[in-house]
């Protein structure tokens, strides 16, 4: 039976009652649950949920809502203490913070009257309008959160072209400034290598790879997914290939995107062209065959990673990186057993793993996919867990493991299954021990796979640093004592994946060709810009509390804007308002 409360005025924050619904969940005699904040999108997935009641009428975007499934009417009062219980301990970690918590802008800006980049991780229907009250106030924006429109994002990146600001985002995972890891960011050496991406797990896996190689990082910038559309032109990109070019302590620029609309591509490389420092640049998806000028195409994220290392260390540029360095693991498998399902919780390491596969099979994998799917091809997968379909309602999968275990699972019951490649990746804002979280679900595939006489593989890589919250040293030695074979790349992992099967990529061997014809651009970068990229940035964090800790961590200041939707989240109200302010 379904039970319903509705708690007016207690707003909390989505990643909080995320974790609180699984925490309930697991509680016995609960059937099944979901809290979330009455807005009329999280009532459309309390429906397609099937726990929607006529009580949640009456909610409004304020208003938390707890739905409850249970055969027993006495499971009511023990959920109510437990949820009062979690929220009242997370109210008694507040009071214990280091930084200020204010419920306004105009609280934020006095709390820390030097602030210069706001954090946005509202709601996306709020989100572009709260980044405007930030660009009113000079400061720079990362929008973390996603479900902006490609409208909105237009309008605000074109009005921060025009104050001198940056924009990172909408739905921009990750970046690094100086020194300073902002929202799901790892912790990297700093350096003389500055990195640019429109791909949030693709600059965390080239500054982990950066680091490990024994280089660092001067800032990592994320754009968004989208800023290498048609209807955006990279407008964060070349703003901030501009600042990188001219940062004297940046030696080497990297660029990671998906792939670009040709004509943004286009304008791009010209930019790179037309500047002195040298260029590493990957559009996943490209099989570049040349270097050109002082531009180095590269095929994976390892090989972005190794190619700026050796420039910034003076070293000699390889005609390949993508050789599979380790020995391959002798396999047991069964006739049928011929397929890889890639589980990942990040989006660009799935492409990445996707379009490798892809090469190894000779298939072409530029059509149209099932959403949430980067292949699907003659039994083999790749999924991207952390694509919005499934995440609904639920944390991301670098923060939960459920929705991973349950597809692990899945993978396990299908007969062509051989081997099983995910990815984990550490740092700020991620699970505290995913390896821990994972392991039950792993051992139990192996087990029951084991006593009908098969063997699953599983192969991973683990995304992370020495200097990362978790222990990247505990957290592979877990995996390994479980069984997993671990690689200490991406590529690497996919290559090793692809080789137990027998199945090879041939390697591109590559040779620096001279670039176009260009005249170097003479351009100037707002004292703004050039301000973010020379000290340690003071943040207005507007959303998810989660993302304070790295910032006071690592040297950043920061007052935490205690979000509330305006009005209640009526959008007739909050307009008025707008205006009357």
């Amino acid at each position: 039976m379904l039970y319903t409360i509705v708690k007016q005025n207690s707003y909390q924050d989505s990643v909080n009652l995320m974790l609180l619904t699984n925490k309930i969940s697991t509680m016995e005699g609960i059937n099944k649950t979901q809290i979330m904040m009455g807005t009329p999108a999280n009532k459309d997935i309390i429906k397609a949920a099937g726990l929607y009641t006529d009580e949640l009428d009456g909610a409004a975007s304020n208003d938390m809502c707890i739905v409850i499934d249970t055969d027993s009417e006495e499971k009511i009062q023990e959920v109510l203490d437990e949820v009062d219980n979690y929220l009242s301990n997370q109210a008694i970690s507040s009071g214990k913070e280091a930084f200020e918590t204010v419920r306004s802008w105009d609280k934020a800006t006095k709390a820390l009257p030097g602030a210069n980049l706001a954090i946005i991780s509202t709601p996306g229907q709020y989100a572009a309008e709260e980044a405007e009250k930030a660009l009113d106030r000079d400061m720079h924006v990362l929008i973390f959160s996603d479900n902006v429109t490609v409208e909105d994002e237009r309008r605000i990146k074109e009005k921060a072209h025009e104050k001198g600001l940056l924009v990172m985002g909408p739905d921009c995972g990750t970046a690094v400034v100086s020194g300073v890891p902002l929202a799901f960011a790892n912790v990297v050496k700093t350096g003389k290598i500055g990195v640019i991406g429109a791909s949030g797990t693709g600059i965390q896996e080239v500054t982990t790879e950066i680091d490990r190689l024994g280089a660092g990082v001067s800032h990592a910038i994320g754009t968004g997914g989208r800023d290498l559309s048609e209807k955006i032109g990279a407008i964060t990109m070349l703003d901030g290939i501009k600042a990188l070019a001219q940062h004297s302590q940046t030696e080497v620029i990297t660029l990671i995107s998906k792939p670009p609309a040709k004509e943004v591509r286009d304008e791009v490389v010209q930019l790179l062209q037309s500047i002195s420092k040298p260029v590493v640049a990957i559009f996943l998806g490209e099989e570049p065959h040349n270097h050109e000028g002082n531009i180095y195409y590269a095929n994976t994220l390892e090989e972005t990673a190794a190619i700026a290392v050796d420039l910034v260390k003076g070293n000699p540029i390889k005609s390949s990186y993508n050789k599979l360095q380790s020995q391959i693991p002798a396999v047991n498998l069964k006739p049928e057993q011929k397929t890889i399902k890639g589980l990942y919780s990040g989006g660009t390491l799935g492409y990445e793993a996707a379009t490798l596969i892809s090469r190894g099979l000779n298939y072409d994998n530029t059509g149209a996919h099932e959403e949430g799917y980067l292949l699907s091809a003659n039994g083999f997968e790749v999924v991207d867990l952390g694509d919005d379909i499934y995440t609904q309602g639920k944390p991301h999968p670098m923060i939960d493991p459920d929705t991973r275990i349950q597809y692990f699972q899945k993978a396990a019951q299908d007969e062509s299954t051989a081997i099983i490649l995910f990815d984990l990746v550490l740092g700020y804002g991620s699970h505290e021990d995913m390896a821990g979280a994972l392991i039950p679900g792993i051992e139990k595939i192996q087990k029951e796979t084991q006593a009908k006489g098969k063997e699953i593989y599983f192969v991973a890589t683990v995304c992370g640093t020495d200097q990362d919250p978790q222990s990247i040293d505990e957290q592979k030695a877990k995996l390994e004592k479980a069984g997993v074979i671990l690689r200490d790349s991406n590529n690497q992992a996919t290559l090793t994946a692809l080789a137990m099967l027998d199945i090879q990529i041939e390697e591109v061997q590559k040779e620096l060709v001279p670039a176009t014809e260009t005249s170097t651009v003479e351009f100037t970068v707002s004292e703004a810009i050039q301000k973010l990229l020379t000290e340690k940035p003071n943040v207005v964090n507007v959303g998810l509390k989660k993302f304070t800790e790295a910032i006071t961590a690592n040297g950043g200041r920061v007052v935490q804007f205690d979000w509330r939707p305006v009005a209640g989240g009526n959008p007739r109200m909050r307009q008025i308002l707008s205006v009357l302010h």
